[in-house]
């Protein structure tokens, strides 16, 4: 397979993975509207138990791989900005669940 068709087919398997996971929350959020559990107060906690929608995962895992990297870096740069940094984005990533 040449590198174009390689990178054909990766670029679609990546598009149906993604298509798996808004179906998958779709199902959740379906079944959810079944059961009559959704109402105004509990829409954000149904959202959490339902797989995480792909555009939020990718952003979590970058924000995961950036205190990672800020942590690995920290003794090497003792910057109070990049410590400052490094917390802020550990904080919003235990807020975001």
């Amino acid at each position: 397979m040449n590198l174009d068709k390689k990178a054909l087919v990766d670029a679609i398997n990546a598009n149906v993975s993604k298509l798996h996971q808004g179906i998958d929350m779709h199902r959740c959020l379906v079944a959810s509207i079944l059961d009559q559990q959704v109402d105004e107060r509990n829409l954000r906690s149904i959202l959490d138990l339902c797989p995480a929608r792909p555009r939020e995962a990718e952003l979590k895992k970058a924000i995961k791989e950036a205190i990672d990297v800020l942590d690995e870096s920290r003794k090497a740069f003792k910057s109070k900005r990049l410590e400052a940094l490094r917390k802020k984005l550990t904080q919003v990533l235990i807020d975001a669940g």
